[in-house]
């Protein structure tokens, strides 16, 4: 049974992630269609019929330490910009914010991991591509006669209405929020002793996103601002969102702190493998710090860390699990058959 402090302690990382991530995916959601407008619908284009562009650029950005990248790419997929592939190798390359721990811990072997699983995702992803349909592509990235030749600022149809209004006091509540350092993970706090590894840029980065998206929100025109970014991405999409994202990290947190992950590891190594490739189904990064720890602690061998670093990734995932479950059912089980390949056949050679 769990104890009053550890509910609330619980319930409080879920209302902290929940927010975060909804947050996170919500701005770049929005600034995808900011972009796109300007570009009277370039921006969409010019992925159309690349597979090979779009696998790159999404293998590229779950690479990125965090999820940062993973949230670009499932906000693409979303929208129809990149298609199954791509997606696939984001979540193939992508290590969340273990990758973080490793770089800290073992800074040339995390090097090495990042390049190999770069190279996996697109092999993979293109490999998906000759198979797989094109994500059908969102209907508010379809340019309006009212949005031709990308008029999103200012206009005659410009006014502080109340849909606005409450746009812009939730992005400077979220820009707050971030830069007072109130969505930050107080339980990784220390863990990682140089700045630049940490999660703090990427806070950064997102403030100063969510300042653009303050100042569109000044100038934009009524249509845009009342047909894409309210009536689509906040009431269509925002609440899925966050509902999933909320009961996901509730779930996972109860089960973790039920679970002793540690009592399931033996000496078996296809065992642990195994093991890595299904606990990289949990959509939140946490779980997976165990295989990194004890890779560093030299517990467990390559092979394992491989597998777990191939089927997780981190929380890239959660906008994805709410927005299509059958898409994110489908992608984790590619996920989970890379990882257990590499990680078994790598068992002959590492």
């Amino acid at each position: 049974m769990f104890n009053a402090d550890t509910l609330l302690h619980i319930l409080a990382d879920c209302l902290r992630t929940s927010i975060l991530v909804a947050g996170l995916v919500t701005i770049m959601m929005m600034l995808i269609e900011v972009f796109n407008l300007k570009s009277d619908g370039r921006l969409v284009r010019s992925l159309e019929g690349r597979p090979v562009g779009q696998v790159l650029l999404s293998a590229f950005l779950g690479s990125i330490p965090g999820c940062m990248g993973g949230f670009a790419s499932v906000s693409m997929y979303n929208h129809g910009m990149i298609g199954f592939g791509a997606l696939v190798a984001m979540m193939i390359a992508s290590s969340g914010d273990e990758a973080f721990m490793m770089l800290a811990m073992f800074p040339g072997k995390a090097i090495w991991i990042t390049v190999v699983l770069f190279i996996l995702a697109v092999v993979v992803g293109l490999l998906l591509n000759t198979v797989q349909s094109r994500h059908e592509v969102c209907h508010s990235m379809q340019v309006h006669e009212e949005d031709k030749s990308g008029h999103v600022e200012t206009g005659d149809s410009r006014h502080f209405g109340w849909k606005r209004t409450v746009l812009l006091f939730g992005v400077a509540l979220f820009l707050a929020a971030l830069l007072l350092g109130l969505l930050e993970d107080d339980a990784n706090g220390g863990q990682v002793p140089f700045r630049i590894l940490s999660e703090e840029w990427m806070y950064w980065f997102f403030s100063a996103l969510s300042l653009v998206l303050i100042v569109v929100l000044c100038v934009a025109k009524d249509h845009f601002v009342e047909e894409h970014l309210w009536e689509h991405i906040v009431c269509h999409h925002l609440p899925g969102i966050l509902a999933w994202t909320a009961g996901t990290v509730l779930v996972v947190d109860l089960l973790v702190q039920s679970v002793d992950l540690n009592v399931w590891i033996s000496d078996n190594t296809a065992l642990m493998i195994l093991l890595a490739a299904l606990i990289g189904l949990i959509p939140e990064s946490g779980p997976h710090l165990v295989f990194v720890t004890m890779f560093a602690a030299g517990v467990v061998p390559m092979p394992v860390l491989l597998a777990s670093c191939i089927s997780q990734d981190g929380h890239a995932s959660l906008p994805l699990l709410a927005e299509s479950r059958s898409s994110w059912i489908k992608a984790k089980m590619f996920n989970v058959l890379c990882a257990l390949a590499i990680g078994y056949i790598s068992m002959l050679f590492l």
